[in-house]
This record gives C-alpha cells, sequence and structure tokens, in this order.
C-alpha cells in the first residue's frame, strides 16, 4: 500500500491549493473532497455571488448613464444564472487539469480519521477505500448557520446557499444580517429589481467596517431604497401562501417574499473522526498555531475549519503554510495584513486598523481623505460615489490602515495592503508617481492629504 506525504480532506481554496503546494515541494498527495472542487467559495460563495455581483454592478452603470440609449434596463435572471453556471464549470475544471498536471491522487467521498495517519474515505459508489499518510491536513470549511427559530427550508426561508440556487426573482427580500454576506446580497438583489429589507441584530451593519465608511455605505444603500433596521431582533418567523413574515421583538411584522438568512457560519469538523485522535477544538473550530499544527503531531487544519478569518485568500495562504511544513519546511502564517473586500455597490476594501482601532492601540493617528467625486477617472466613468481614507501613525508617518468605498475598491486595497506589510510611510506613497487619469491616483492624493498636501482637494 502506498503511504502518500500528506493527505487532505476538503477540495475547497485552502485544500486544494495546499495540494498543488505540497506536490510542487516533490511530495505524494492524496486529495479527498466529498463534493466539488473548489468547496463552497467557488460553488456556493465568492465565485457564484461576484459573478452575480458583477452583473448587478453592470446593469447599474447603464441605468445611471444618461449617454447610452438602451430601453430596457432590467436583468434576465435565467441568463444570468446560466452566466454563473458557466462560471463556476470553467473554474472547477481548471481546478481538476491543475490537479491532474500535479500528479495528485484525488478521491471523491466521505473522509474521516481512523489514526493519525490512516484516513477511510467512503466513496460515492458506495465502496470505501484506506489511506495511508505522513501528514494530514483538514480544509472541510464552514457551512450557514440554521438557528431553529427561522426554520430554514431553502425555499421560502433560505441560506447563502439556497438563495444561490433561486431560479427565479423574488419580488421582496428580507436579509436577516447585515455583514459582508447580507450586504452583498442586499446590493445584488436591489440592483436586480427586488423589494430589499435588512434586519441587523447589532448597533450597526458592517461592524467590522470602519465607522465612516458605514455611514456612507449605509446611506447610499437607504438612498438606492433598501430599507436598514438596526437593533433589530427576530422573535419569530411566520410562513403563509403570501410569502414570509419575520417578527420583530419590537411588535413589528415585516413581510417579504422570500427571506435570506446570513447570520454567521458553523465548522464542518463534525463526523471527521477528529476525537479518535485527539485533535483539540473549541466550539467545534480546530485549534491549531501560527504552523497551523493541530495539537496531534502531523495533523493539520486550514481555512474555516480552523481560521481567524472566514476568507477564501487566507485558506489558500494557511494552505500553503501547511504544505510547506509538512514537506520540512518551517514556516509561520503572517495575519498582520489580510486585505479585506465587501462586494457591495459601492465595493468596500480595508487593510490593516481602521481609525478607532489605531486610537485604541494608543497610537496618534492622522488621516487623510481622499473623494472619487475629486478624481477625473472616476468622474469620467461615472463612479463619482466614495472616498480612500489612509489612517497614519503621526509620529513615524507610518500607514496603520487604508479603507476605500467606491468603484474597484477591492482591486485599489491591494497597493495599501502591500505598503503596511513592507512597513512603508504614508510618504512613500505620496511620492510615488501615479500614472494619470487612474483611479490608483486617489490613494497617493489620500496619503498626501494625511500630511495636509492633497492638491486636488480643498
Amino acid at each position: 500500500m502506498s503511504i502518500y506525504d500528506v493527505g487532505i480532506i476538503g477540495g475547497g481554496p485552502g485544500g486544494y491549493v495546499a495540494a498543488i503546494r505540497a506536490a510542487q515541494l516533490g511530495g505524494t498527495v492524496c486529495l479527498i473532497e466529498k463534493g466539488q472542487w473548489g468547496g463552497t467559495c467557488l460553488n456556493r460563495g465568492c465565485i457564484p455571488t461576484k459573478t452575480l455581483f458583477s452583473i448587478a454592478h453592470l446593469a447599474e452603470q447603464v441605468r445611471k448613464t444618461p449617454a447610452l440609449n438602451v430601453q430596457d434596463t432590467s436583468v434576465d435572471y435565467s441568463q444570468t444564472l446560466i452566466h454563473k453556471t458557466e462560471v463556476i464549470e470553467k473554474l472547477t475544471g481548471g481546478i481538476s487539469q491543475l490537479l491532474k498536471r500535479n500528479k495528485i491522487h484525488t478521491l471523491i467521498g466521505n473522509a474521516s480519521l481512523t489514526d493519525k495517519n490512516t484516513i477511510v474515505v467512503n466513496k460515492t459508489d458506495g465502496t470505501s477505500e484506506q489511506i495511508q499518510v505522513k501528514n494530514v491536513i483538514i480544509a472541510t470549511g464552514s457551512e450557514p448557520a440554521d438557528p431553529p427559530v427561522f426554520e430554514i427550508d431553502e425555499t421560502d426561508v433560505l441560506t447563502t446557499t439556497g438563495i444561490l440556487n433561486l431560479t427565479e426573482l423574488p419580488e421582496s427580500l428580507i436579509i436577516v444580517g447585515g455583514g459582508v454576506s447580507g450586504c452583498e446580497f442586499a446590493s445584488i438583489f436591489n440592483a436586480f429589481g427586488c423589494k430589499v429589507t435588512v434586519l441587523e441584530l447589532l448597533p450597526t451593519i458592517l461592524a467590522t467596517e470602519d465607522v465612516q465608511v458605514v455611514r456612507h455605505i449605509q446611506l447610499f444603500m437607504k438612498r438606492k431604497g433598501m430599507s436598514i433596521q438596526t437593533g433589530a431582533k427576530i422573535t419569530g418567523v411566520k410562513k403563509s401562501e403570501e410569502g414570509v413574515t419575520a417578527v420583530l421583538e419590537s411588535g413589528e411584522n415585516v413581510k417579504a417574499e422570500k427571506m435570506l438568512v446570513s447570520i454567521g457560519r458553523r465548522y464542518n469538523s463534525e463526523g471527521i473522526g477528529l476525537e479518535k485522535v485527539g485533535v483539540r477544538t473549541d466550539n467545534g473550530k480546530i485549534v491549531v498555531n501560527e504552523k497551523m499544527q493541530t495539537n496531534i503531531p502531523g495533523i493539520y487544519a486550514v481555512g474555516d475549519v480552523a481560521s481567524r478569518y472566514l476568507l477564501a485568500h487566507v485558506a489558500s495562504a494557511e494552505g500553503k503554510i501547511a504544505a510547506q511544513n509538512c514537506l520540512g519546511e518551517t514556516t509561520e502564517m503572517d495575519y498582520q495584513v489580510i486585505p479585506w473586500c465587501v462586494f457591495t455597490l459601492p465595493e468596500i476594501g480595508h487593510a490593516g486598523m481602521t481609525e478607532k482601532e489605531a486610537t485604541d492601540e494608543g497610537y496618534e493617528v492622522k488621516v487623510g481623505r481622499f473623494p472619487y467625486g475629486a478624481s477625473g477617472m472616476a468622474l469620467g466613468m461615472g463612479e463619482a460615489d466614495g472616498f480612500v481614507k489612509t489612517v497614519m501613525d503621526a509620529d513615524s508617518g507610518d500607514i496603520l490602515g487604508a479603507h476605500i468605498v467606491g468603484a474597484h475598491a477591492s482591486t485599489l486595497i491591494h497597493e495599501a495592503a502591500v505598503a503596511i506589510r513592507m512597513g512603508a510611510s504614508a510618504m512613500d506613497i505620496a511620492h510615488t508617481v501615479h500614472a494619470h487619469p487612474t483611479l490608483s491616483e486617489m490613494v497617493m492624493e489620500s496619503a498626501e492629504a494625511a500630511y495636509g498636501r492633497a492638491v486636488h482637494v480643498l
């Protein structure tokens, strides 16, 4: 029987990336996935939602551009779904080819550990296979949380998985949860023509974002006709032929055709044999160190099931770290700068600390802001809503954080992420010549604004 250097449970962005990195380093690898390559991100998360987002964004651009003589700007949802499926199939096919080219042995089925070096795979054809491994990487991800009060049926009351399987657009939609996913879906379905109501238990939506970003995006969402209720506690849900009713603690009833529940995720750590080998968990989350090691030598965990960040790009980075450690290197995951993007309309991007976080850490903070409305490129694109904000240490000039709300924020934020990681100062960005006319000039001018030297804004 062959003994693999690495056996990986889960073929999402943490697992398949770990498999390829281990193979690149000369290791023999077996990758096991119970569903489709790419996991939640590619099939039920990042990719399908951003595909819908791109169409929603395009529809909005067409509607607000008077120079285009377009009579009907409605979204053909059936064609949207076809496009979404084509994108997913192309990418899953691409992963399959990458695995083959890297000579990675793959199995489809449910995997579980019987001991620290043995994985049993119950395959989809009803048979089982036992493999021996020197190291294990667990990358089983997470699933949408489903609190009993909502009685999720994926027909009327939906998770983020179920809403992507809708074949027809609802006329109205209640979104429970004003976090990243909730606000993204709110923007998308509002642009598609749905009447959207967001119900958030906390005092604010997007609680992880800079307060000025939240104020801006909330105002923009309301201008577009979305209803946002914060501090809204749901005590019950009623279903009828007319749709779904959320019963609030205040006594108010909020009605819509469908309801999306987006209030967190649960870790996929059950049923994979962790208790048999003694892997430590904390409320379902696998406990790991900076090397992605569990408490059991030779067993690693990456991605949502173990990470401090439930982000696909973090899972991939952790997968590389785990694979490298499995193959004899000694590396640690660096969480110093994790870029974070929210695909609302307009987009949000942030890296590093918020202004409040920096102040709470004891820094004397200077802030530079530059509005999209002062950018020639943004105005020419018809994307004048938003701003770039630089948070700087007043003493050293080091960039502590950057926050962008506006078109292509998810792309622009990475200049700041690299600068923060490399210990660059705001003056380093301010003194770097940026091409004109580009949106990137706003990053430069925001850095200049932190010194009171921005040229194109009062």
